[in-house]
């Protein structure tokens, strides 16, 4: 296994729940965790959504959002937030800002599109 990953190698995607995605790391050599850096464009939102089995903390890079987690309150998100958000709960954010927000994803253990839920069909 590599001592030394280029976790911006990969293309960004768009992805069904609203954002772009860039996978900087998902190896089913380390089931423990991933990270993907993802870009929610000014205006935007993500789908109302949950993760089975995996919890998820996002690290805000830049930009500014409101984001919404369970059946909590919304808070107003920014660079520097982390946010936390357990398995199998819903979550979505929204971009309130003019520039992209972006953030990076990390889950625990690793995401697996099979525990994907979207909660808006």
């Amino acid at each position: 296994m590599e001592t030394i990953i280029d976790g911006m190698a990969e293309p960004e995607t768009w992805f069904e729940e609203g954002c772009w995605i860039i996978e900087m790391l998902n190896d089913e050599r380390e089931p423990d965790l991933s990270i993907a850096r993802a870009r929610v464009a000014a205006g935007d939102r993500t789908r109302w959504h949950c993760l089975d089995g995996i919890a998820e903390r996002y690290l805000l890079l830049s930009g500014q959002g409101v984001v919404e987690v369970g059946e909590a309150a919304p808070h107003e998100v920014r660079a520097g937030h982390i946010v936390r958000i357990p398995a199998g709960v819903r979550q979505r954010i929204r971009n309130t800002g003019e520039e992209d927000l972006v953030f990076l994803a990390l889950c625990t253990p690793r995401f697996e599109p099979s525990r994907y839920r979207d909660l808006e069909t």
